[in-house]
C-alpha cells in the first residue's frame, strides 16, 4: 500500500465524520444523554495509519451512540507536539491524544521498559506485556497525573536511516547526528553506539534533514512512507533497535465526567481499534520496506548480535528506574509469547 492508497482511504474515511454540540452538566445521568463532543489529537501524518483507524474508531463511537458522541480528530500535530498534547490532556485542556511513548513516559518512566534495545523479537510478545498486569499497572500509575489509558495502539519496531552510510555494525553510528523522538531509553540507545542523538518534533523531520540539521532518523516504515522520508534520506538499515507504543489516553478530566456507560464504550471502542492499527501497522510495516526500496532507497540489514552486545550498558544505566523484578517480569511474558 503506497501513500496514495493510504490517502484515498484516509479521504473515504473522513467523509463520514461529522460534528455535534458538546454539553456540560454535573449530574452524570443528565450528561449522558446530552450530545457530546471530544477532541482527539495525534502527530502522525493525515496519511498515517493512526490516522485512517482514528477515524474509524471515530466513526465507530458514533454510529454506536446514534450520533451522540462526535471525536474530532485532529491529525498532523495540528494541536501541538506530542509534547505539548500530552500536557494539555493531563491538564485538561485536551480531551484525548493517541500519543508517543516518549512524552507520556515523562509521567511514569516504567512505560518506557517496552522500549529497552532488542528486548522483543516479535509484536505478539510486546501486546502480551502491554495487554496484560504490567500494561495495566502502568495505566494505574498515570492516573494521578492526569491520565486514563484506554489502550495501547501500535508504533512499532524501527529502524534506522541515514544520508551518509548503511548502518551495518556500531562502528558505522560514529559521530552521526541522529534524530530521536522525546524518548530516554532512544537517546541512551545512540549514544551507546556512538551516535550523536538528539530529539525533534516529528513534524520538524523532515524539513531538518532536508536542510542537514540531522544525518538521520529512527521509525518504523509506516512512518518513514507516511511523512515522505525516502525523498531526504539515502540509507535504511533494518535493525528493530526497539519498539515503541503510541497509548492513545483521554484526560482524567474529561474521563470523570461521562457516564459509566460511556466510558465503557470508549475503552472497548478503544482496544478494538488499537487492535486494527496493530494489524495495519504490522502488515504495512513489512510490505512498505520493498516499497522504499522502489522508491530507490538502499535497504540493507544490520548486524543485530552486535548492535544488541554493544546496547547492553542501557539495561544497567536503566535498571535503577525500572527495577529488575519488571524488567524479569516483561521478559517472562514475552518468553511464553
Amino acid at each position: 500500500m503506497n501513500v496514495k492508497k493510504i490517502a484515498s482511504v484516509l479521504f473515504a474515511a473522513s467523509l463520514i465524520a461529522g460534528t455535534a454540540f458538546a454539553g456540560g452538566s454535573s449530574d452524570k445521568a443528565a450528561e449522558s444523554q446530552k450530545p457530546i463532543t471530544l477532541n482527539l489529537g495525534h502527530g502522525a501524518p493525515a496519511t498515517n495509519p493512526r490516522q485512517i483507524v482514528a477515524l474509524q474508531f471515530a466513526e465507530y463511537v458514533k454510529a454506536q451512540t446514534n450520533g451522540r458522541i462526535t471525536i474530532e480528530v485532529h491529525p498532523a500535530e495540528t494541536l501541538g507536539s506530542d509534547r505539548q498534547m500530552a500536557e494539555k490532556v493531563a491538564l485538561g485542556t485536551l480531551d484525548m491524544s493517541i500519543n508517543s511513548q516518549g512524552p507520556i513516559a515523562s509521567y511514569n518512566q516504567k512505560l518506557n521498559v517496552v522500549g529497552l534495545p532488542f528486548l522483543f523479537a516479535k509484536p505478539s510478545q510486546v501486546y502480551a506485556v502491554l495487554d496484560g498486569e504490567v500494561g495495566d499497572q502502568i495505566s494505574k500509575e498515570l492516573v494521578p497525573s492526569g491520565f486514563h489509558v484506554l489502550a495501547y495502539w501500535d508504533n512499532g519496531f524501527r529502524h534506522i536511516t541515514n544520508n551518509v552510510r548503511p548502518i551495518t555494525e556500531p562502528a558505522d553510528l560514529k559521530g552521526l547526528k541522529i534524530r530521536t523522538p522525546e524518548d530516554k531509553i532512544t537517546l541512551a540507545i545512540f549514544r551507546a553506539l556512538g551516535a550523536s542523538p538528539a530529539p525533534l518534533a516529528f513534524g520538524e523531520l523532515p524539513m531538518a534533514l532536508s536542510q542537514g540539521v540531522f544525518d538521520g532518523q529512527e521509525n518504523p516504515a509506516v512512518n518513514i512512507v507516511a511523512a515522505k522520508l525516502y525523498e531526504v534520506q539515502k540509507y535504511m538499515s533494518l535493525s528493530n533497535h526497539k519498539y515503541e507504543s503510541c497509548p492513545m489516553i483521554i484526560s482524567e478530566a474529561t474521563w470523570n465526567k461521562l457516564s459509566a456507560a460511556d466510558q465503557k464504550l470508549l475503552k472497548d471502542a478503544a482496544v478494538k481499534y488499537a487492535n486494527v492499527h496493530r494489524e495495519m501497522n504490522n502488515k504495512l510495516n513489512a510490505d512498505l520496506v520493498e516499497e522504499l526500496k522502489a522508491k530507490g532507497m538502499k535497504v540493507n540489514q544490520a548486524d543485530v548480535p552486535a548492535l544488541r552486545e554493544a546496547t547492553k550498558s542501557v539495561y544497567a544505566e536503566f535498571e535503577p528506574v525500572f527495577g529488575k523484578d519488571l524488567i524479569q517480569k516483561v521478559l517472562d511474558v514475552a518468553s511464553k509469547n
